[in-house]
């Protein structure tokens, strides 16, 4: 693997599958954290970062969280416009709770794999 995007790839994809098993569980609050985590770890992607807003955006959808899909719509334009330009405030978790132009600590095991995948 050459490139960040597939470098960390494995990373974002485990906290996905972790968010949509926690959806099947039932546990929607837990399973849109893992979609954070997924967020924070592909957001220097273009391809992750649009892929896990509309991974975002589908959750939303399923469980009638209105305020959320809406948001979501927004930041897909957003994630395909401004990440090539380098314009991301790092560590934002995506979701509509926090602004998406707020930058945000990033969790030291993430920041680990952010760094292994450079």
């Amino acid at each position: 693997m050459n490139s960040f995007t597939e470098r960390i790839r494995p990373s974002v994809d485990a906290e996905i599958r972790l968010a949509l098993s926690a959806e099947a569980q039932g546990e929607f609050h837990t399973a849109m954290r893992h979609l954070e985590r997924a967020h924070v770890l592909g957001q220097r992607s273009t391809y992750h970062h649009v892929r896990v807003h509309g991974l975002m955006l589908q959750m939303a959808v399923r469980n009638h969280w209105t305020a959320e899909a809406a948001g979501q719509l927004w930041r897909i334009a957003a994630a395909a416009v401004f990440t090539p330009l380098g314009l991301l405030p790092k560590g934002n978790p995506g979701a509509t709770r926090t602004s998406g132009l707020r930058p945000a600590a990033v969790p030291r095991d993430l920041q680990a794999l952010i760094d292994t995948a450079r």
